[in-house]
């Protein structure tokens, strides 16, 4: 269960040096195919943050062919330390008046890139290790014999995603964009290693106010880029009228070009039984990389639902993978 407490900072759970605690904030501008990603990881015990902003509406292939991309990797955490209340020395300030449900944000560059918004929840935060929300944690505790916890890798020990109404405005250089979409936001803490230890498709589509799924899932790049991979469920929701419903299953495919998705087939089953097919469309590429030891295959996605023809929805799909692994893949040593 997510409280108001865990909208600040958390006590790290040793000296290392890798303990990490992050907010990112994802949103779009669906006619414009603009896709904007505001992030920061904060290393409380080495006192700095790493950030990241980027503004993307093309298929590219190095971050510097987007729109905007800013990525900075030393910046000290502000004192005194308060992850509802900061402003960074990249033009980044942040500040949460209702914790976990309200988040004003807002970036000035100085140089003709700016951005502000209010992101208002639309439904709780899902809690990626509360059996009450998530089947799947359900589930793997059922086959615990009496261990009662669970942990989803130790950069997410703790970890909720959470869906919600973005409002505001784009200013990039001398285009504005106004900014008026439901999205996905997510805030994790715990012991995050420099190196991407594992793979991970993180993405959603939204629909409405009123309907949208949320996925995490699992996938094998193994056979190189352009191979379609199969995908596993790991954690996931769909939003129904402000209602949460954990995914118990789901199965799918990523058509790839390079490791960036051209298209996903999802199948979905959330806790009420109740089944779901999705559709998305890549519309952008973009290689994220939210940290040295990281890269995320990051698209904007049109999205069907089936069974609904009129359905239209966005969202990103983030596949990353970390640089070893993929040094590994290209180097044809898998």
């Amino acid at each position: 269960m997510i409280d108001d407490i865990d909208a600040d900072f958390h006590q790290p759970t040793s000296a290392d040096p890798t303990w990490a605690e992050t907010n990112f904030f994802g949103f779009y501008v669906p006619e414009a195919h603009l896709n904007v990603g505001v992030y920061a990881l904060f290393r409380p015990n080495v006192g700095v943050v790493i950030s990241t902003v980027a503004m993307n509406s093309k298929l590219v292939e190095a971050p510097w062919q987007a729109e905007y991309w800013d990525a900075q990797h030393h910046l000290a955490i502000p004192e005194p330390r308060n992850l509802r209340d900061y402003q960074l020395a990249n033009g980044l300030k942040v500040s949460s008046p209702e914790p976990n449900k309200v988040w004003d944000v807002e970036f000035d560059n100085g140089d003709g890139v700016a951005v502000a918004f209010r992101y208002t929840a639309l439904a709780d935060a899902f809690d990626i290790h509360d059996p009450k929300q998530d089947p799947v944690v359900a589930a793997a505790l059922a086959q615990a014999e009496g261990d009662d916890t669970f942990a989803w890798g130790e950069a997410y020990a703790g970890h909720f995603d959470q869906t919600g109404r973005f409002e505001g405005e784009i200013k990039l250089r001398g285009r504005t964009y106004p900014v008026n979409c439901v999205s996905t936001m997510d805030h994790s803490w715990g012991l995050r290693d420099e190196h991407q230890g594992h793979t991970m498709s993180w993405l959603h589509a939204h629909f409405s106010e009123d309907f949208a799924v949320h996925a995490i899932l699992d996938f094998d790049p193994d056979a190189g880029p352009d191979a379609a991979t199969d995908l596993s469920l790991a954690h996931g929701y769909v939003m129904d009228h402000g209602q949460l419903y954990g995914l118990s299953e789901a199965t799918g495919r990523t058509v790839r070009r390079g490791f960036f998705a051209q298209s996903v087939e999802l199948e979905l089953t959330d806790s009420r039984g109740q089944h779901h097919r999705l559709t998305g469309l890549g519309r952008t590429s973009f290689p994220w990389q939210a940290g040295p030891g990281t890269v995320g295959y990051n698209v904007l996605a049109e999205w069907r639902y089936d069974g609904d023809p009129t359905a239209k929805g966005w969202g990103e799909i983030q596949d990353f993978i970390g640089p070893q692994h993929l040094c590994k893949i290209y180097s044809g040593d898998i």
